[in-house]
């Protein structure tokens, strides 16, 4: 796969990780727990994804500079750390949720 390639699909694997750990909160919030596990399942499944192109980035570049730095690969790098964050914190929060009482959760 081409440098481009390696990176957009990082870009993309990180955006879905966002998105599933965005849609696990919503699901929490609305007391939807088998459907919040199942989105951070996902989440989790993309980020791994996302963290294994990131390795292989690093293995390409081997710590001398040899994969050029532009703003698409900043902007894929910040989403995967922004994925990883915001899944992070949605467990907590899911852990949270859970422990409301149902007609509270549902607000």
């Amino acid at each position: 796969m081409s440098l481009e390639n390696l990176i957009m699909e990082l870009l993309v694997r990180a955006g879905s990780a966002r998105s599933h750990a965005l849609c696990a909160l919503q699901n929490a919030r609305s007391g939807d727990f088998i459907a919040a596990d199942l989105a951070m399942a996902a989440a989790k499944e993309s980020v791994n994804e996302a963290h294994h192109i990131q390795t292989e980035l690093i293995g390409m570049d081997e710590g001398c500079g040899k994969v050029p730095v532009t703003l698409i690969t900043v902007h894929a790098q910040d989403h995967l750390m922004n994925a990883m964050l915001i899944q992070d914190l949605a467990t907590d929060f899911i852990t949270l949720y859970r422990r409301l009482p149902q007609e509270v959760s549902h607000a």
